[in-house]
């Protein structure tokens, strides 16, 4: 295949040759040559990697259908409620919720995604065998990671550790974590749950931190132990964990270096909080930082609309981001960043300035979109969109291709 007259990261038009899932090469644009017959026309677009979104709910999304009154009261456990009281009642089945779901995130730009799925008393295994559904369905569009979520805390009710232990036997390939101090009110009982079934499954952990301030730096202190004593570097994420930023100088920093050192990576959200980590600061260190849509237009919130490259301008807002080095910074955080989260065969980011994944040898997870630098691409968010998985186009004009 060639990718032909596109700007790699803004830069010069280039004819990008793809092989065996691969780029092949990159050469200057000829205007003169004859196109191939196995030919994607750039017309000048821009070309980045495709997006990462390393935490999103697929289970819980009302995307596609029509808007509802927020009925959900302030905290986790009673938004919780609201989702158990409310997500069997929906217009259309889960499974067909979920698809549609994914299906929208792939033709907007994004062929990886780390999901949650819900398990706990109530749900069972329902959300994710939604969710593998929906995965065995874009497998050729998509790679689909699974996470076992107990959403409703893993102590407060028996029977939940059974549910989450046959969620990973059933399929899923992360168990999930949540505010092991404010939620279960038990944190050695909590993380020896989900550490044990990581160390008997073979698999990753993935932490979902609410809790504020010294509280969540005293759930990560802990959750630091687990992975020096078990020697787990490299296999635990920290999501959202908003307030790890608003003690102090100094226990950020500490912070930042022990996640670098301990390749411990974190996902966002790109929520409108205070106190968060610098990210220019944990990308200079080499933490592994990706970001994710969280719950899209469900039972939690109204928000969320598919569109990774949507959320890097809330990333880049958020953040007060102006300079276009950091505005591109976003960008490669929303697509490599989290690329290197779910494959450490993916090199961290090693700097603000680092734009990696359209190099030579690179996997040909593409996107090519309409504008005029990458900075304008994420103000003007453009609809002309060719997105690649493994070197075939499996959307164009925001329409997923069939095959």
């Amino acid at each position: 295949m060639l990718i032909r007259d596109v700007r790699p990261w803004g830069g010069q038009r280039s004819d990008v040759e793809v092989a065996e899932g691969r780029i092949a090469a990159v050469r200057p644009h000829d205007p003169a040559a004859a196109p191939a017959p196995d030919t994607v026309e750039g017309r000048g677009r821009l070309l980045f990697p495709s997006f990462s979104d390393v935490h999103v709910h697929l289970d819980s999304t009302r995307v596609g259908l029509p808007f509802r009154p927020h009925t959900g009261a302030p905290g986790v456990w009673a938004m919780m409620l609201n989702d158990r009281e409310n997500w069997r009642d929906a217009e259309v089945p889960l499974p067909e919720r979920v698809a549609g779901t994914l299906e929208r995130m792939i033709a907007n730009g994004t062929t990886r995604v780390r999901t949650y799925a819900q398990v706990d008393v109530d749900c069972k295994l329902e959300k994710l065998d939604a969710v593998l559904a929906a995965k065995e369905r874009f497998a050729g569009h998509a790679d689909v990671e699974i996470m076992a979520f107990p959403q409703a805390g893993i102590l407060r009710e028996p029977g939940t550790v059974d549910v989450l232990e046959a969620s990973l036997r059933s399929g899923a390939t992360v168990v999930g974590g949540i505010d092991p101090c404010s939620l279960d009110k038990d944190p050695k009982g909590h993380l020896d749950v989900v550490f044990g079934l990581a160390e008997k499954y073979g698999v990753e952990v993935d932490i979902h931190l609410h809790e504020p301030g010294h509280l969540g730096v005293f759930s990560t202190d802990l959750v630091i132990e687990r992975v020096r004593a078990l020697d787990m570097r490299g296999k635990v994420t920290m999501s959202h964990a908003y307030e790890l930023g608003s003690i102090s100088e100094s226990v950020s920093r500490r912070l930042i270096d022990t996640f670098a050192e301990l390749d411990i990576a974190m996902a966002t959200v790109a929520p409108s909080a205070d106190g968060q980590l610098s990210l220019p600061d944990l990308t200079t260190a080499g933490v592994r930082v990706g970001l994710g849509e969280d719950g899209q237009r469900d039972y939690w919130s109204p928000y969320g609309n598919c569109d990774l490259l949507d959320r890097t301008w809330q990333l880049a807002f958020t953040h007060g981001f102006r300079r276009d080095d950091l505005i591109e910074m976003a960008l490669a955080v929303a697509t490599m960043g989290g690329a290197s989260i779910m494959s450490h065969g993916v090199p961290r980011l090693a700097s603000i300035a680092d734009r990696p994944g359209v190099a030579v040898g690179d996997r040909a997870d593409l996107l090519l979109v309409d504008g005029e630098t990458p900075t304008s691409a994420v103000m003007d968010r453009g609809k002309d969109r060719t997105v690649l998985h493994d070197g075939v186009v499996v959307a164009d004009g925001l329409a997923v291709v069939e095959f």
